[in-house]
């Protein structure tokens, strides 16, 4: 079965959509193959409409980037410095042509995982791959302390079906956690660094 975190070579069928987050109108070339090809998907708008982006600022990680819209969205209102990642490379491709369609300026590249990553952040913001299972995604998530500055925040979207609560608890035993808000079953979670 394909996930659109594998390189698979599924037919391309690319189209444009229009996302409006917080009137912030953008431009996204979307494809076959990437997550949410449909359009902005309920939990990264939910992410994106509660983090608290006037504390944005520095070096920001998109993790698990995919067409773009998290970290574009992010450099667009905060002109932070954004790098974003990801390991399909359909998604990568797309998400440089969406920094130009919308004019920000984004450092994109590949990474599996963290192995690419030599720089540290003051935020990682993602909406993680839930499907990789669960072992891998806490590799992502706990091992994203290592990326981030002192004071460092992890910001993430995850399903209350997915195992939200179970996740916020287990994340206390590193970051010092706040639930941010619930919306329709998504959790929206800070995670700082201690």
């Amino acid at each position: 079965m394909s996930h659109y975190f594998t390189n698979d070579h599924v037919k391309s069928n690319e189209h444009e959509i229009d996302v409006i987050i917080n009137n912030l109108k953008l431009k996204f070339i979307v494809d076959n193959g990437i997550f949410s090809k449909k359009g902005l998907d309920f939990g990264t708008r939910t992410l994106l409409e509660n983090i608290d982006i006037k504390k944005i600022k520095g070096n920001v990680l998109d993790f698990g980037c995919g067409y773009g819209p998290i970290g574009i969205y992010i450099n667009k209102i905060t002109k932070a410095n954004v790098d974003m990642i990801d390991i399909n490379k359909r998604a990568l491709a797309l998400a440089k042509r969406n920094a130009k369609l919308n004019d920000v300026n984004v450092n994109v590249f590949e990474s599996n995982i963290y192995e690419n990553i030599s720089e540290k952040y003051n935020f990682i913001i993602t909406n993680p791959p839930i499907r990789v299972g669960k072992k891998l995604l806490y590799e992502i998530l706990f091992d994203a302390e290592n990326h981030l500055k002192e004071n460092g925040e992890l910001w993430l979207v995850i399903n209350k079906n997915q195992g939200a609560k179970t996740l916020a608890k287990d994340l206390e035993q590193t970051y010092d956690v706040t639930i941010v808000t619930k919306n329709k079953g998504f959790y929206i979670i800070c995670a700082k660094k201690r």
